[in-house]
């Protein structure tokens, strides 16, 4: 059962420097303006480590559209840069999605705050 634990501890510790590398080449080695408001919010490695879910998010939801196109175009570059600083064997395949958590989370607090604002009239 150790085993299974510490397997666990090395593939969230992977994750998360997969999100680190990636959210510091889009800061750094992009020279693509709809990328600048970009962050990479989480990433989810399959079991066998061949493929990431990547979810970003923008600052900016009204650039989500053009932030989509940049990102998938640049998914190639992103996993060749990856290959070069991490120094493993195999890189996963990278996916991004959409990370509306934000979004979601915002919408909520106003109608809350709707609904306070409603109760104290």
């Amino acid at each position: 059962m150790a085993k299974k634990v510490t397997n666990n501890f090395k593939k969230e510790k992977y994750e998360e420097r997969l999100l680190n590398e990636i959210n510091g080449l889009l800061r750094t080695n992009s020279n693509d303006g709809r990328l600048a408001r970009v962050s990479i919010t989480k990433v989810e490695l399959s079991p066998d480590y061949g493929y990431a879910t990547v979810s970003w998010d923008t600052y900016d939801s009204g650039t989500r559209g053009d932030a989509k196109v940049a990102i998938e175009a640049s998914a190639g570059r992103i996993r060749s840069e990856l290959a070069k600083v991490l120094e493993v064997r195999h890189v996963p395949a990278l996916t991004f999605i959409y990370d509306n958590q934000f979004e979601e989370e915002k919408k909520i607090m106003d109608l809350i705050n709707s609904e306070k604002d409603k109760s104290e009239e």
